[in-house]
């Protein structure tokens, strides 16, 4: 079978959608409509935030059953338990190194653009009731307590909490067993999850389709809530964030090319309704189970990609890293201190621990800039309040830094097990994989499949 070249159009061009059935023009015009009714009706905007809320509930109602059968069937597919535990060690070893560099570039450039520089502000007008209210329901955790968080004490708890690194480490768990006892004897369950698998992309196919409504929702609060005017006030610290964020996005275009050998702007494409719908919705939670199912058709096997995207979720948050190395010196230089290369250093080493203590934490940024602040003591604590203004308008850059970025890792890890499919990539971005299926499970060596149409509004990549 003949895979055409990622620069010619596809063997069988998908037949293309009315503009007004494209769920990426629906979302687009959610949003925009979103920003509208939030600035011009603020009061109105504020009141739509169940809509953004009760559609990101409606994803997360079948994260956890979904991520556990596609980790279950990916390893069982894969058949090796060592090959998994090679994937989560190098997926550790790729995740410690970007989050190591994106706070180190977060904190260069702080030092170059001074964001709080000339602010002055007096310890003295603080107040700890707002920082507070944002961070008293999520105690922080120590190293050891976050490691123990991931071994859940009740298998259904974990899925009732929808812990998801819980659920990963059960998974893993399964489907280890079944190599070990063998795939001949557990035939009758690894056919039982596939058909389960179908029927929950089935379930998220239906659950897109009211996507529109869910990313207008929480657009309008967003704006109705805290107004466009924030953006004056905090123009130089989110100047920063973004400028470099785009920056480090240009890195991930480097990386994704040198090594995987993926055009990653053919890949923005493909997936371009999900950054559209995670920037709508401030969430990656909405797009979990779409981006994994897109990974897996788009050449990443089904075992790494299902181990690869939630672990990063927690720990891989390169987004999240640059806001909070460039607010930790923001917030110094507004108290009027000047940090050394050793306190800097420092800063970087608590931030590397305090930014995975916190993951999946309500509040988390203002949690890990507070422990990082206490454990410095160089500025009060209660001064992270003064990024309370300027949190939700980084939600943007975090999201698509975070998402773009727990992607690439699963395109690096795959090709760094052996398990990556060039030719299924280059079929996906051509003639558009559906997602509508349960993911195929591509493994070194595996043939290509044939490209699929245009489905459940997925264009193809010309």
């Amino acid at each position: 079978m003949k895979i055409p070249s990622p620069v010619s159009p596809p063997a069988h061009p998908a037949r293309n959608r009315p503009l007004h059935k494209s769920l990426f023009m629906q979302i687009l015009v959610a949003v925009v409509l979103g920003i509208a009714i939030g600035y011009l009706w603020p009061s109105v905007g504020s009141a739509l935030r169940p809509l953004g809320d009760g559609f990101i509930q409606l994803i997360k109602m079948i994260i956890a059953p979904l991520i556990f059968l596609v980790i279950v069937t990916g390893i069982s597919a894969v058949g090796d338990v060592k090959s998994v535990g090679r994937v989560g060690v190098k997926a550790l070893v790729y995740f410690t190194s970007a989050t190591l560099f994106a706070l180190a570039f977060g904190l260069v450039v702080a030092n170059v653009v001074q964001p709080g520089a000339g602010l002055n502000i007096d310890p003295a007008s603080l107040s700890q009731d707002a920082l507070s209210a944002k961070t008293a329901t999520a105690p922080p955790k120590d190293a050891g307590q976050f490691l123990l968080g991931i071994i859940p004490t009740s298998v259904v708890g974990a899925f009732a909490s929808n812990t998801l690194l819980q659920v990963l480490c059960f998974s893993v768990f399964f489907g280890a067993a079944i190599v070990v006892v063998g795939q001949e004897k557990c035939k009758p369950v690894i056919e039982l999850m596939e058909t389960t698998l179908e029927l929950f992309f089935k379930i998220m196919t239906w659950l897109m389709r009211v996507a529109p409504v869910g990313a207008l929702g929480a657009m309008a609060f967003i704006i109705g809530q805290y107004g466009l005017s924030s953006l004056s006030t905090y123009a130089l610290l989110i100047a920063a964030c973004y400028g470099s964020a785009l920056v480090f996005i240009g890195l991930l275009f480097i990386v994704a090319w040198a090594y995987p050998r993926v055009p990653l702007w053919q890949f923005i494409k493909y997936t371009r309704e999900e950054f559209l719908l995670a920037l709508g919705t401030a969430s990656t939670e909405s797009v979990l189970p779409r981006i994994m199912a897109k990974l897996t058709n788009a050449g990443c096997s089904r075992a790494t990609t299902g181990l690869v995207v939630p672990t990063g979720y927690s720990f891989n948050l390169d987004g999240a890293a640059l806001y909070l190395s460039i607010s930790l010196l923001f917030l110094a230089q507004a108290f009027g201190h000047s940090l050394d290369l050793g306190q800097q250093l420092a800063a970087l080493g608590i931030l590397m621990l305090t930014s995975k203590g916190m993951a999946g934490v309500p509040g988390s940024a203002f949690l890990a800039l507070s422990a990082t602040a206490g454990a410095l003591g160089i500025f009060p604590v209660a001064g992270v309040a003064l990024l309370l203004g300027a949190d939700r308008l980084m939600d943007s850059m975090r999201v698509a830094v975070n998402l773009l970025g727990n992607c690439v890792a699963t395109f690096v890890v795959s090709k760094w097990e052996g398990q990556f499919d060039r030719d299924a990539m280059v079929a996906a971005f051509n003639g558009g994989a559906s997602v509508t299926e349960p993911p195929r499970g591509y493994s070194a060596g595996a043939e290509p499949q044939e490209p699929q149409t245009e489905q459940a509004g997925i264009p193809a990549v010309r």
